[in-house]
Formats: structure tokens, C-alpha cells, sequence
């Protein structure tokens, strides 16, 4: 039931704020695409470059919705309103919270993703995003939800949330398979970017769509940062630390 109230919370602030959600969805994509996929026409690995640019861009909007929904949010209930010390002299479980916070970030970053597929249905391409496709999606965004969830506890103020953007959202965001192949990379910086989250995303997203088999090492990879930082949260939780 904790679950659900924080999902309940979470869907009423995406009715109050829906105009301001959509378009803060809508608006970067749309440049990278316009920008890179529709202003530079190219090629890559033998395919129009909007077949490889696509899905990186869905990927990558996966990540920054998830992230963003959760960072801040997390960082000011936690600071200045005191949340966490409001869950626990309630009945819910404080874990219930945080799975609740994590859930409702990946449904965020669904959504995005959702509204950029829509707004470039016109464009004409062999892709084909397939219900695998949306559920790897959803663990990248759970995976970066966790993440969040993780580094609000680390916040000393609110002003750290759009630091950590800037410092791993923003790199990853262009490094990541997103707008160019990682193979392109340097050894050691390849193999670097290669196991971050995001590329290991935009690689399986990249590969349903144009008709092949994803590496479901991917998943293993997601699931892997999903345990870590979930853990690390919890650790939080347990310890009573930074709440």
C-alpha cells in the first residue's frame, strides 16, 4: 500500500504539471534530431544515420526523465520538508517509499520515451520498437531512478541535484551509443563508456528496432547497477544515515 500511495503522489503531480512534463520532454530530443539527425545528413555503419540516432535518443530519454523525476525531488523532501522523517514514524515502511519514488521515476521516463516516439511516427524509417524494446527501456529507467535515489541521499542541498546532472547525466547523455558509436572511442575509454549503463540501452533498444538480437549481457549489466545502487539506498534506509 506505501507503494501505491507514493505512485498516487506521483500521478497527481503529473496531472498538476502535465503541460510543463510533456514539453520538457519534447524539447531537447526534438533539437537533437532536428540538429543531428535532420540538419547533418550521413550515414552510419552502412544505414541512414537516423536509424542508428533514434533509438539513442528514446534510450537516452529513458535516463533523463527517470533521473530528473526522482534527483531533485528526493534531494528537497529529504533536505527541507523532512519526508523521511515523516515515513518512519508512519505505518508505511520507508522501503515502500523508496520503491514507490523509484517505480514512478521509470514510469517518468517511460512517458518521455512514449512522446518522442510519437512525435516522430511521421518520419519514415525501417525501426520497429517492439515490447521488449519498452521493457528494457523500463529497466534503464529504474536503473537511473535507483541511481537518483542514491545520490539524493548525498545531497547537502538542493543545488547538488543539478550538479549531479551535470556531472553523469550530461556525459553520459553523449557518450553513451547515443549520437555516435562508442567502437569510435580509444581502448580503455571504449570499454569504459561500453559498460555504462546508457550504451549497454541504446545498443539492445538500437538493435530490436533494426530487426537483430540484442546482447542480453545488457540486461545483465542493467540489472547489476540496478542491485548496487538499490543496495546502496537501502543501506541508507538501515542505517539511518543522511535521512
Amino acid at each position: 500500500m506505501g507503494i501505491l500511495t507514493v505512485l498516487w503522489e506521483k500521478w497527481a503531480e503529473f496531472k498538476r504539471d502535465f503541460y510543463k512534463i510533456t514539453v520538457a520532454a519534447m524539447i531537447s530530443p526534438l533539437m537533437y534530431l532536428l540538429v543531428f539527425g535532420l540538419g547533418i545528413q550521413t550515414t552510419s555503419h552502412g544505414e541512414p544515420y537516423l536509424n542508428f540516432l533514434i533509438p539513442g535518443i528514446v534510450a537516452m530519454v529513458t535516463m533523463t526523465g527517470s533521473f530528473s523525476a526522482v534527483s531533485q525531488n528526493m534531494s528537497v523532501q529529504r533536505l527541507y520538508e523532512k519526508a523521511l522523517d515523516q515515513v518512519m514514524v508512519s505505518p508505511t515502511p520507508l522501503w515502500q517509499f523508496i520503491v514507490g519514488q523509484i517505480v514512478g521515476g521509470a514510469l517518468r521516463g517511460m512517458y518521455a520515451a512514449v512522446v518522442i516516439l510519437l512525435l516522430i511516427s511521421p518520419i519514415r524509417t525501417s525501426l520497429v520498437f517492439s515490447p521488449l524494446s519498452f521493457a528494457i527501456m523500463f529497466l534503464n529507467g529504474t536503473v537511473f531512478a535507483t541511481i537518483a535515489v542514491a545520490l539524493s541521499f548525498l545531497a547537502k542541498s538542493y543545488t547538488d541535484a543539478p550538479r549531479f546532472n551535470t556531472y553523469i547525466i550530461m556525459p553520459m547523455s553523449f557518450l553513451c551509443n547515443t549520437f555516435f558509436s562508442t567502437d569510435q572511442m580509444p581502448h580503455g575509454i571504449k570499454e569504459f563508456v561500453q559498460a555504462l549503463p546508457l550504451s549497454q540501452t541504446s545498443d539492445m533498444v538500437r538493435a530490436i528496432a533494426q530487426g537483430g538480437e540484442p546482447n542480453l549481457m545488457g540486461v545483465v549489466v542493467l540489472l547489476a547497477y540496478l542491485v548496487v545502487f538499490a543496495s546502496i539506498s537501502f543501506a541508507f534506509i538501515y542505517k539511518k544515515k543522511n535521512l
